[in-house]
């Protein structure tokens, strides 16, 4: 008998292959993915810390709380304070420039302008005036010592006043520029600037503020040359009114006839 062959059932056709992705559509699911884990970091950092470290700098007008504005810093003769300490200590308010390194050309330069221009600021507005930077007590008083300069250095190696007043350069550095504040924390300047270009921005403030002062002035003498006007009136009606005649007595009006007729009857 002829030998009769069983045929094997034909295994299923395998899958089709998976589509190759092109180069575009590799680089956009990177990017999409990129993306995705980023999304939470800017939330946190928008919802957290990252939020009080993008704060706005304080600008002229603004009035800031001066307790505990900046942190605390020290003197170039090493004693520790604050701005609002040396604002309740000055008579107008306080300016600080700030320079980057001491005794560098273009900071000697700014301090110098300063102290040639320290009495007629002083004298004319009461403001207060200070050198900041992050150099060390030791480096400041070099500077401060070799320039004559009237006025103390304020040393800030955290950079926390240079920060809070916005003139700290990232990441470590300081720009030059000025910052002044009255004794009610208001904001009078606020900028970055050159050597001369800080001091200038003083001498205005102190022209507009002097001017201020004149207005006031004038005002308060009207109102005193107003209230002695006031004064000399009533002073004068009260003398007025002691000249006066003393009041006599009138006469008692004769009786009428019937009157007499009523004493003829008494007697």
């Amino acid at each position: 008998m002829p030998v009769e062959l069983r045929k094997r059932k034909a295994p299923p056709p395998p899958p089709p292959p998976a589509k190759k992705q092109s180069r575009v559509a590799k680089a956009a699911s990177k990017v999409k993915e990129t993306v995705k884990g980023k999304v939470p970091e800017t939330a946190a950092s928008a919802n957290g810390n990252g939020a009080a470290a993008a704060a706005a700098k304080p600008t002229v007008g603004d009035i800031i709380t001066l307790d505990g504005f900046g942190g605390e810093i020290e003197t170039n003769d090493g004693a520790k304070t604050t701005l609002k300490t040396l604002v309740d200590e000055s008579k107008a308010g306080v300016v600080l420039f700030t320079y980057p390194k001491a005794s560098t050309p273009g900071c000697t330069r700014q301090a110098c302008l300063f102290r040639d221009a320290y009495d007629e600021l002083i004298a004319a507005s009461g403001l207060a005036v200070y050198g900041l930077s992050s150099d060390s007590p030791k480096a400041n008083t070099t500077f401060k010592e070799k320039q004559k300069l009237p006025y103390p250095l304020l040393c800030d190696p955290s950079a926390s006043l240079i920060g809070a007043i916005g003139l700290k350069k990232a990441p470590k550095g300081t720009t030059r520029g000025v910052f002044a504040v009255d004794k009610a924390g208001k904001v009078l300047a606020a900028e970055p600037g050159s050597p001369e270009g800080t001091v200038n921005v003083v001498k205005e403030l102190v022209k507009s503020l002097s001017g201020s002062e004149a207005a006031a002035e004038k005002v308060e003498e009207k109102v005193e040359e107003a209230k002695g006007v006031e004064q000399a009136r009533e002073q004068e009606a009260a003398e007025k009114g002691e000249e006066k005649p003393a009041e006599t007595t009138a006469p008692a009006p004769a009786p009428t006839n019937g009157e007499e007729k009523v004493e003829e009857k008494k007697e």
